[in-house]
């Protein structure tokens, strides 16, 4: 039990304060961000298992698209079930220019049973803004399988979407907010901390021995570019040399529990007050047990069934163990070892911890 709970903790515990981290790692520059695209087609090829009669709009763009090729079919008069609608998404890393492909994610709209050997066609992808930037096509991974036979189905993984890798070609390219208006570089971490941001401006101070960087709140560090670095072809080399700074981040006390999966995760600062744990189970068992009440021999009298109940209690040798005050998650662990309890167990006793007020860490329930 010990080393499972040695193992179980080593894989969930967070990166402690000691372990530095790159800026990119923690953090982004302003303005440089990815964008998504999505757009609207059809898959061909299916063998059998596209929409049906019911998706109307999937007919319907059959019928749209057989007119731009001089080819009149009228929708009442399609029978199709090698075709299905589909929505594409995709997202473009910031700074890909034209010519660049993407991979994108194909989804049924319809009442497809799976997209297994289809074939996107040629589907343009636009933005928010309703601007077309790329051109989607090609065959489509499942990632599955599915058979159906007699009534019987057999399926492996999802089939009713699948990725085409390098499926999008950019027309044109996406703009970026990325500037460097005033010499100046804003750098966002993903998770805000006054800590965090304030140990990025102490480190970007000290790396290049001037008072060049300053925390604006808990999620942006503002860095003036020193002069050396003011020119189109040395922005780039003062972001990369930024990018690779080492820092420590602060990392809340936080406990992370998953009911319905039993996973707990438990952050590096996480600690407990001294404490009394009981940890016990009673069990009851409640038996219903016939009883058959025959009559005396040639009398008149009817035979009679009853049940009796008989009811056992039951409660396991479990003591109470008390634990000091718990610096760390594996004195956390090594204290929780003592009590000998299953994972799921766990749960219960940081919950109780946590009414108690021993359990110095937020709590969190997904």
């Amino acid at each position: 039990m010990k080393k499972f709970f040695a193992v179980l903790f080593t894989i969930i515990t967070l990166v402690n304060n000691i372990f530095a981290v790159r800026v990119k790692d923690i953090a982004y520059v302003n303005g440089v961000m990815s964008s998504q695209l999505i757009g609207y087609g059809l898959v061909t090829g299916l063998n059998g298992s596209g929409d049906t009669q019911r998706s109307a709009f999937t007919l319907q763009s059959v019928s749209s698209m057989l007119k731009r090729f001089g080819v009149t079919v009228s929708q009442d008069a399609l029978r199709l079930r090698n075709v299905a609608a589909v929505m594409i998404t995709a997202t473009v890393p910031p700074f890909v220019k034209k010519g660049g492909t993407v991979d994108v994610i194909v989804s049924s709209m319809g009442d497809a049973t799976s997209l297994q050997g289809g074939t996107l066609l040629l589907t343009p992808i636009s933005a928010i803004d309703g601007v077309v930037y790329a051109m989607a096509q090609g065959p489509i991974s499942v990632g599955g399988f599915s058979a159906t036979a007699g009534g019987s189905e057999f399926r492996r993984s999802h089939t009713a979407s699948g990725r085409i890798p390098s499926g999008a070609i950019l027309d044109k390219e996406i703009p970026t907010n990325f500037h460097t208006q005033d010499w100046k570089v804003e750098v966002v971490l993903f998770q805000p901390d006054f800590t965090t941001a304030q140990r990025i401006s102490d480190t970007v101070n000290t790396k290049f021995g001037s008072e060049i960087a300053f925390a604006r709140d808990a999620s942006s560090v503002t860095m003036n570019v020193p002069a050396e670095f003011q020119s189109e072809s040395k922005v780039v080399q003062f972001i990369a040399q930024v990018e690779s700074f080492e820092v420590s981040p602060d990392v809340a006390a936080k406990v992370v529990i998953n009911e319905r999966t039993g996973t707990v995760v438990a952050g590096s600062n996480v600690t407990i007050l001294p404490a009394a744990i009981s940890h016990g189970g009673i069990t009851i068992e409640i038996q219903q047990v016939p009883v058959i009440s025959q009559p005396g021999p040639f009398s008149k009298g009817n035979t009679v069934q009853t049940e009796l109940s008989a009811i056992s209690a039951s409660q396991d040798t479990s003591s109470v163990k008390a634990i000091s005050g718990a610096a760390t998650v594996q004195d956390v662990a090594q204290a929780l070892n003592s009590l000998r309890v299953k994972p799921r167990d766990i749960i219960a006793i940081f919950q109780a911890l946590k009414e108690a007020g021993a359990l110095k860490a937020e709590l969190i329930i997904i």
